[in-house]
């Protein structure tokens, strides 16, 4: 019998990396996600087909059963085969049930949005498998791919949430976030997907001695964000929240780097330096980033649940 699963994507506005350490964060589901096609086949083995927005096959691959059982390719090489086989054999310690009573599966995932865009290919997955397989998603992303796990609450809820971790468990919170100042907000991708892993190991390096003080503010910051009622205000809020996390990661804000003259702010989402921003802006600002090479301007209302 064929099954279906679907999970949204993420973005996260308030929070990057000191999430990790306990600060609270602010994250939105998006209107787009990742579906999980799952249809009995045999021989022990699964054959897997991952498919871009574009209806392109940007993965294809089969493997046994006995290589999801046994952790032989762990970090042998880097691969999208590594990942998923890890992130499999994961799931098989928890439910062995799903290759030890099968045939064989064929399975199919479906991207509503562009892969480099990293609205959460990785994270929508794990949601989707763990739905199929019944086990708990926050621990698969722990044991696998790893993170703060705001990207898995996010594929499950389908409001703003506010997130954090309290004795590394995950405490979901969802939110009415509906200002009247939402036709301001413009989301930008900056023509480069930013590597979660990549961009968590730089921040533990780079992490002060004084960590406890700084996610104390950003959590103040967060709840300011939420709480907002009006656009000067929540702008205020990103920019400090901006200039805190300049420090502490030593790099340059993104508009201090890309967009200095912009009027308006603009804000990072998540891991700094590629995906998403958010621009909050007066006017339409699509002509501005589309001069400087920046054509994907999406509204609040088209981007988020």
């Amino acid at each position: 019998m064929k099954q279906r699963f679907y999970s949204n994507g993420k973005l996260l506005l308030t929070g990057e990396y000191v999430v990790l350490d306990g600060a609270k964060a602010f994250a939105f589901p998006t209107k787009f996600g990742q579906d999980l096609i799952i249809e009995p086949a045999s021989e022990k083995k699964i054959s897997w087909k991952s498919i871009n927005k574009d209806g392109t096959v940007w993965f294809e691959d089969s493997f046994g059963f006995d290589e999801i059982c046994t952790p032989d390719y762990v970090e042998k090489y880097d691969s999208v085969k590594t990942t998923l086989l890890e992130i499999l054999h994961e799931a098989y310690l928890k439910n062995p049930d799903f290759i030890e009573k099968a045939n064989g599966y064929a399975i199919e995932t479906n991207l509503t949005f562009p892969k480099n865009w990293g609205l959460g290919t990785s994270s929508t997955l794990i949601n989707n498998i763990a739905q199929w397989l019944k086990i708990d998603a926050f621990e698969l992303l722990q044991n696998s791919f790893g993170g703060s796990g705001y990207d898995i609450a996010c594929a499950q809820n389908d409001t703003a949430i506010v997130y954090r971790l309290e004795q590394e468990l995950p405490k979901v919170e969802a939110v009415h976030f509906n200002p009247g100042f939402t036709g301001d907000l413009y989301f930008v991708y900056l023509n480069k997907k930013q590597s979660s892993k990549a961009a968590i190991a730089s921040y533990y390096q780079n992490r002060t001695d004084h960590i406890e003080r700084i996610t104390s503010k950003i959590t103040k910051i967060t709840d300011a964000v939420v709480a907002a009622q009006d656009v000067r205000t929540f702008a205020y809020d990103l920019e400090k929240h901006e200039g805190i996390m300049s420090e502490i990661l030593e790099m340059r804000t993104v508009k201090e780097a890309l967009f200095p003259d912009f009027k308006g702010v603009v804000k990072s989402l998540g891991a700094w330096g590629g995906d998403f921003v958010l621009a909050v802006s007066r006017e339409n600002p699509t002509a501005y980033f589309s001069e400087r090479g920046y054509d994907t301007v999406i509204p609040f209302s088209d981007m988020i649940l």
